[in-house]
């Protein structure tokens, strides 16, 4: 399966390590004490076309068939009041690709992740997940899925604040049938080291990863479903799909999204990747009822409500105790 893989995933991990080199730049030099006084966003605004535009580009050379399904397009970059923003955009590709492409090519190549998610091979990308993160100079995720026929076969994940084997920043790769690998975010090819869930002692043990932002999951909720399985230690708390690295690398061993409202549905780009990661370091992704889920409903995953990650040998406790605290079951 690895073999049938090497051109996407080579294509892949080149775009986000790419898209994650702009992020980091762009972080650096824009984000100051004075722009998060003001809440100002106009630097992860940068950064996510950017790094969009990049990964697109990056695709479009290797697989210029294929659709990439995300959620910007150019269209609020258009007319005179935002002219020195797109300036800061073709600026930010320019110094990653090492040439200024006109600012026309730079459009086309964010417009190019604005396709639907209708087709039998697409990639699906979010060119900056956990954009809060991002302002606080935390984390953030650079998340590049691959989906064939409804299943997610590859994900690649760039992580640039997060701490990895030779100091910080740190990408992972996932493929349908093959270990996860984690590499590193400033080398080159493919190289990596395999890693692997953590299976905890006991669910005891075992130890929650939720976002930093409330708004994102149901917290209240999972204090009382680490109660119920006697889970005393505190949550690692961390922005992005950043979570589903830390549960295929065992920093944690649970990672709960729970529903926020009724009517919310996932998208796919908030966790084709990460899903793919955590799958091929041995653990188990589904819904809060334990089943799979469906990328085959378009752009969200509107037939599954919330999202459960594991290192695997856990997980059917752990729906379990989700089910009982949520009255699911």
């Amino acid at each position: 399966m690895m073999a049938d893989r090497e051109k996407d995933l080579e294509a892949a991990i080149d775009a986000v390590r790419a898209a994650s080199s702009i992020c980091r730049a762009v972080q650096q030099r824009l984000v100051t004490a004075d722009t998060l006084e003001k809440k100002d966003k106009s630097p992860v605004t940068v950064a996510d076309f950017a790094s969009q535009a990049v990964v697109c580009e990056v695709l479009q050379t290797r697989f210029p068939e294929d659709p990439v399904v995300g959620e910007e397009g150019s269209a609020d970059l258009q007319g005179d009041s935002v002219a020195a923003l797109r300036g800061s955009i073709v600026e930010a590709v320019a110094d990653e690709l090492g040439y200024e492409p006109e600012e026309h090519e730079v459009l086309a190549w964010i417009d190019r992740g604005d396709a639907k998610a209708d087709t039998a091979r697409y990639w699906t990308i979010d060119p900056i997940d956990g954009t809060k993160g991002f302002l606080r100079g935390e984390q953030y995720a650079v998340a590049l899925g691959l989906i064939e026929n409804g299943e997610v076969v590859l994900g690649v994940l760039g992580c640039p604040n997060l701490p990895g084997p030779s100091g910080m920043g740190v990408l992972f790769s996932g493929v349908l049938g093959a270990a996860a690998q984690v590499h590193e975010i400033d080398g080159e090819g493919m190289a990596g080291t395999p890693i692997a869930v953590a299976a905890p002692a006991s669910l005891a043990e075992a130890r929650f990863c939720e976002s930093v932002e409330s708004g994102h999951s149901d917290q209240g909720a999972s204090a009382k479903i680490a109660a119920e399985l006697g889970i005393a230690t505190e949550p690692f708390r961390i922005d992005s799909q950043c979570k589903y690295a830390a549960v295929a690398r065992g920093d944690a061993s649970i990672y709960l999204r729970l529903p926020t409202r009724a009517d919310y549905e996932e998208k796919i780009w908030d966790h084709a990747a990460g899903m793919a990661v955590v799958e091929a370091a041995g653990g188990r992704v589904s819904d809060i009822t334990g089943q799979p889920l469906d990328f085959r409903q378009g752009c969200t995953l509107k037939a599954n409500k919330g999202i459960i990650a594991t290192s695997g040998g856990i997980h059917d406790p752990v729906v379990t105790a989700v089910q009982k605290v949520l009255g699911a079951g």
